[in-house]
């Protein structure tokens, strides 16, 4: 193991990954695309963090599936990542036992949910099953939770969502994961997405308002996570 890439839709959960790991913002890098790449060495490992960068017009972060594939390839194809850590908040059940701040680990695959295609055959290519690493043995020695990872690009979740994510077994609701591993897989780059749970759906409090109120808890989380992770089970595989 000797190049991470990160990559994180938004700038509040890059943040303290960035500043954890002593990384150095490397400018427009990718000419007119958004992304923004940070870079440094972490103990003889070179770590890449991308993010989706914010649009020009409002100012806020680009979120969503358009952004995080971008961002992935050119990411993949520039730097040539051992593996790629999509980091970043997300959405949780509390049927499933979710709890606000709960840093989820992905699991077996990651899927689309707003993906319908109902014509037989082409709806499973909609929801992707794209294969992430087996995390297992993190989980465990880390103490985080493992879950499926469903992506959809809208914040809310409709009912046709819902049932999709119960045919594909989706735990972990967030809006970049399935595009980021789409990606992943086409350049046969291994995938970790972790995931810490800001809201949780069907609760009492819109979800908006349960993503404001724990964003900065949520990236903390992360970090802790995040730097877990690298420090005591990927520099582990250091070649």
């Amino acid at each position: 193991m000797k190049k991470i890439c990160f990559i994180v839709a938004m700038a509040a959960e890059a943040k303290p990954l960035i500043q954890h790991f002593g990384l150095m913002h490397q400018g427009g890098r990718f000419g007119q695309a958004p992304s923004q790449v940070y870079q440094g060495n972490y103990k003889n490992i070179e770590i890449t963090l991308v993010t989706n960068g914010k649009d020009a017009d409002t100012g806020f972060d680009y979120i969503g599936c358009e952004a995080a594939t971008l961002s992935t390839h050119l990411a993949i194809a520039y730097y040539h990542p051992d593996i790629i850590i999509n980091a970043g908040t997300a959405g949780g059940f509390a049927s499933k036992g979710a709890k606000i701040g709960d840093v989820y680990l992905s699991h077996k695959y990651i899927v689309f949910h707003d993906r319908r295609v109902d014509i037989p055959g082409w709806n499973r290519m909609g929801q992707g099953y794209f294969p992430c690493i087996d995390s297992d043995e993190m989980a465990r020695l880390g103490g985080f939770k493992q879950g499926i990872c469903t992506t959809g690009s809208s914040l809310d979740m409709t009912e046709d969502d819902a049932e999709q994510m119960r045919q594909t077994g989706g735990e972990v609701k967030d809006m970049e994961a399935a595009a980021v591993a789409w990606v992943a897989q086409l350049y046969k780059t291994p995938i970790l997405c972790v995931k810490a749970i800001t809201d949780l759906v069907g609760a009492d409090r819109p979800t908006a308002q349960q993503f404001d109120d724990n964003l900065s808890m949520a990236t903390q989380k992360l970090r802790d996570a995040c730097f877990k992770i690298v420090d005591e089970h990927l520099l582990r595989k250091k070649k």
